[in-house]
């Protein structure tokens, strides 16, 4: 089971591979904002646990199961931004909140809050409702 840290570098990752082709330590450290020498240890041991293969100098690929799970880190990401935007979430405070939550929910909870945006989008009433609820 990865760790918040290990689940965040593999979704830095994936989302730079799908960004620009291929994920530097460089650009890692930079979007994480860590040290490179960090990121380098986390490449190792996601390569150790079999998450991506790191070849000193010449960068790196994710695995299948490392594509697998960056794939999932990312959905969850979006999905609880979306939910935090349809609650009625300040724009400016979703992105840290997602950061801060994350890590804390299981599986069965990011499903359940993923039919729970299901049925939100699919019935604008309830929408509103929680507009004017947070306007009073």
């Amino acid at each position: 089971m990865p760790t918040p840290s290990m689940e965040d570098h593999i979704e830095q990752i994936y989302l730079l591979i799908e960004n620009k082709g291929y994920a530097r330590v460089s650009d890692i450290a930079e979007a994480l904002s860590v040290l490179p020498s960090s990121v380098t240890k986390m490449v190792q041991k996601l390569d150790k646990d079999g998450y991506l293969v790191y070849e000193k100098y010449r960068g790196l690929t994710l695995t299948t199961k490392g594509e697998k799970l960056g794939k999932r880190l990312v959905k969850r990401h979006e999905l609880l931004e979306q939910f935090l935007r349809l609650i009625g979430v300040d724009e400016g405070r979703i992105y840290e909140d997602v950061e801060g939550i994350e890590h804390h929910l299981s599986w069965n909870s990011i499903d359940r809050i993923a039919d729970l945006v299901q049925l939100l989008e699919e019935d604008t009433r309830l929408v509103k409702k929680l507009e004017a609820m947070k306007e009073q």
